[in-house]
């Protein structure tokens, strides 16, 4: 007989997003299961840009103190027009201590993110960690099972889909999903550098997209560097001295000579919404509910306030007596998540859709904005807090609440 494991909830995925979800669920006392392909055998060195409320929600958590020494504060962001074109914005920098806080958030390597979040999953009595692939997912009118590639099934009143955007959650559920390739390709490196970088991330704005350096421990950083798909594989076949080279000149040689650490990555630009983000027993969490350029640090943190606000949301139900996966629940968490996924999606969208624009108006629209915050102090903090606090989604954990509190 296969293994068979019934708990409350299920989550397929065991990313940032997804882990985030399961202790979310298992530190309130849900019974979940997490569903997790084995270990990979290549280290990830991309970086996250961890937000405010997402770090308040990792130290809710018990997961922030695991993985602090390894992460970089965020005190500052400079942002620096560096087209040739004929309507520039100035420069722009924001400093976290504007609207009191320390810091707008961390930046930290994802492989202690989640080395960090793993551990304090398996501490927990009330999660079950499951090793496998869910090749299929059964949805009834009562309940949603999983199946795996080992042969064992797991069954649950709910699934949280946090499997990335080619999601087999979001195909079981029957949700489509919105996609479009921008014709843009990332570069990402972490770099060692040999003058300090305050704390301040640098943001310059180029004809081909943001090439953005962000602050990691020590005098080093991560980099974003978006190109158009045609300049990618020469940048990519450039061996390290070359390409450091390159990368400090278009950064105007800010953080001095550089070196690069190993570990660098090419990828496409894509932007994909699901057109739903629950239905049928299956709330989607992260890439499988929205996927978006690198631009901002908007995706993992609106991943991880999907997880935040769909485990209070199960955390609700259950000590209401009610069924924490039924049409109820999964209509109330499509219509908490909308205002805050589509915000940020449209605004991601139209940031990178000026710097590839070459009409007028809309270079204009860009330089007025960016010059506007430079100048009135109110504005710009309010685009500070908007963007580390956003009005329109602040769940407990993002404000350091545990679930488990009445």
């Amino acid at each position: 007989m296969a293994d068979a494991t019934i708990v409350e909830c299920v989550v397929v995925g065991a990313g940032p997003a997804g882990l985030t979800a399961a202790i979310a669920l298992a530190s309130a006392g849900v019974e979940t299961a997490v569903i997790a392909r084995g270990a990979t055998v290549v280290p990830d060195h991309r970086t996250t840009a961890l937000l405010h409320g997402s770090v308040n929600a990792l130290r809710a958590l018990g997961a922030w103190d695991r993985c602090r020494a390894h992460a970089a504060a965020l005190k500052s962001i400079t942002i620096v027009d560096d087209t040739s074109r004929l309507i520039r914005a100035p420069e722009v920098r924001f400093a976290a201590s504007e609207i009191g806080l320390e810091a707008f958030g961390y930046n930290i390597e994802n492989r202690f993110l989640a080395a960090a979040l793993e551990a304090r999953a398996r501490e927990l009595a009330s999660l079950t960690w499951i090793e496998g692939e869910a090749e299929a997912l059964e949805l009834g009118d009562y309940s949603v099972t999983a199946r795996l590639n080992t042969g064992a099934a797991v069954t649950a009143r709910l699934a949280a889909g946090a499997d990335g955007q080619r999601s087999l959650c979001r195909a079981a559920a029957g949700i489509a999903s919105d996609r479009r390739i921008y014709p843009q390709t990332a570069l990402t490196f972490n770099l060692c550098h040999s003058r300090s970088h305050h704390d301040n991330s640098t943001e310059f704005h180029t004809e081909t997209g943001p090439f953005t350096l962000v602050p990691l421990p020590g005098r080093r950083s991560s980099l974003v560097f978006v190109v158009a798909p045609g300049d990618a594989p020469v940048l990519a076949s450039l061996s390290d001295t070359p390409l450091a080279l390159e990368i400090e000149r278009r950064c105007h040689s800010v953080l001095g000579k550089m070196e690069l650490e190993p570990g660098g990555g090419v990828f496409p630009l894509a932007v994909e919404t699901a057109r739903r983000f629950a239905s049928r027993r299956v709330a989607l969490v992260g890439e499988a509910a929205h996927l978006m350029p690198p631009i901002g640090a908007q995706g993992l943190n609106l991943g991880l306030r999907d997880a935040a606000t769909l485990a209070e949301l199960v955390t609700m139900a259950r000590q209401a007596g009610g069924d924490v996966g039924d049409h109820e629940l999964t209509e109330r968490y499509d219509h908490t998540r909308r205002a805050d996924i589509m915000s940020r999606t449209l605004a991601v969208d139209l940031l990178n859709r000026t710097l590839l624009s070459d009409f007028l108006p809309m270079q204009a629209a860009r330089g007025l904005g960016l010059f506007l915050m430079h100048r009135f102090a109110p504005l710009r903090r309010a685009a500070m807090r908007e963007g580390v606090e956003p009005l329109a989604s602040q769940p407990r954990l993002m404000r350091g609440e545990g679930l488990w509190q009445e």
